[in-house]
């Protein structure tokens, strides 16, 4: 279980018991990535039910706040990293390189974040209102199976974190977290749609940056999830409930 503790310990802000980690093992982490994005659900959909036994406003509030607190906000970080660049790139790819590695936030990246959030509340809100609280605890967990795929498909931008994780995912791991999204597809139809979304953000930073990054996982993470979000909401009618 050591490589699902340093994946806790990389992806969440959660206590975790303290091991010795080297490179190889930090690489290996990726593995458990979905795997930790389960207990970060986990901890969202509680926060929804709790505050929802208040008012759904408050279940998407609290919902939210552990969301972003649990993470530390790492995803929003990339996400906002790759609205500054994009919005200030015009077309030139040399550009975006360069404000992508500019640890500055700017206009791009603090209209991203708060679109993020908002669209993330919204929605969350709808979902307690239909008390769809057992989805949401996968939507984490999904979204997360993006950067193995990412990982495995494309080339790393630069030798960052991107590029330490290529070595360590391969077929079997891509077809041991396909195999349980299938599985949770199976009661959540909604989750069919995670391969297109993960294979469009790939793509999208394969054609606008030229590779991955620990950005562009990062802002791959949070779109998925905002992405699902959506899609289980328009989806609600004709899923089972809790």
């Amino acid at each position: 279980m050591k490589g699902f503790i340093i994946a806790l310990q990389f992806l969440t802000r959660l206590p975790t018991p303290a091991i010795v980690v080297d490179d190889a093992a930090f690489a290996r982490s990726m593995r458990w990535f979905p795997a930790a994005g389960l207990v970060i659900g986990a901890l969202v959909a509680g926060a929804a039910w709790a505050g929802g036994l208040v008012d759904s406003r408050l279940g998407a509030l609290a919902a939210l706040i552990v969301w972003v607190g649990v993470t530390g906000a790492l995803h929003l970080d990339g996400l906002s990293d790759l609205a500054d660049a994009s919005g200030a790139a015009h077309k030139d790819r040399e550009r975006l390189l360069t404000v992508l590695a500019d640890p500055h936030v700017g206009s791009f990246g603090v209209v991203a974040i708060v679109l993020q959030l908002l669209s993330k509340l919204v929605l969350l809100h709808m979902l307690v209102e239909a008390r769809a609280f057992v989805p949401l605890v996968l939507v984490p967990f999904a979204a997360r199976i993006g950067p193995l795929v990412w990982t495995w498909w494309l080339m790393p931008l630069h030798q960052g974190l991107a590029a330490r994780f290529r070595s360590t995912v391969g077929p079997v791991e891509l077809m041991a977290w396909a195999a349980a999204l299938l599985a949770a597809s199976w009661s959540y139809a909604a989750f069919l749609v995670t391969p297109l979304l993960v294979l469009w953000w790939g793509w999208q930073v394969r054609r606008t940056v030229g590779g991955i990054s620990g950005d562009g996982h990062g802002a791959g993470i949070e779109l998925i999830e905002t992405a699902l979000l959506l899609t289980l909401v328009v989806t609600a009618p004709w899923t089972p409930g809790p």
